[in-house]
């Protein structure tokens, strides 16, 4: 996982409603059925609080992000989850939509996808991503890099850490 200022979790789940498990609103923007199951019950088991909104390809996101068309009474989310090989729209595009924006660029945009390619990583960051983490295959590994992900960008742990940096 490459993530500017995000630290590793322990591994360690929080219980649904804890103190630090308050509910936010999350974009997933995935294309593959297998994978939207996954993180939607991982999100689950480490903060049922938490809002899960689907959208299958860029344009949807764009449309859901702009409270277009069927998006009109869409909620701004507090993260973005976002996969790079999409249909209509790819990844690329539309995190530069979203980081070109003054309304959108401030939403935390976490790129997660299977490219493990050098070229995707740097094109991200290039393009503001806040983090680039790739799939892991192993699903217990699949649901720590979501806690992980929910830890920092959701539960306050990154505003408690301050600055820092992970390697």
């Amino acid at each position: 996982m490459t993530c500017r200022g995000f630290d590793q979790a322990d591994g360690r789940i929080a219980p649904a409603g804890s103190a630090t498990c308050s509910r936010r609103e999350i974009l997933l923007v995935e294309d593959s059925l297998g994978d939207i199951r996954l993180i939607r019950e991982a999100l689950r088991e480490i903060c049922g609080e938490h809002v899960l909104h689907v959208v299958n390809d860029g344009v949807e996101a764009l449309a859901f992000l702009h409270r277009a068309g069927a998006y009109v009474s869409a909620p701004r989310p507090d993260l973005i989850l976002l996969d790079l090989n999409l249909p209509r729209k790819n990844g690329r595009e539309v995190l530069c939509e979203i980081k070109g924006n003054p309304q959108l660029r401030d939403i935390p945009v976490v790129v997660l996808t299977i490219s493990t390619a050098e070229e995707d990583i740097i094109t991200a960051y290039r393009l503001h991503a806040n983090c680039y983490v790739i799939k892991p295959v192993n699903l217990e590994r699949f649901f720590q890099v979501l806690q992980s992900i929910e830890r920092y960008w959701l539960s306050g742990e990154r505003e408690q850490s301050g600055n820092g940096h992970a390697g």
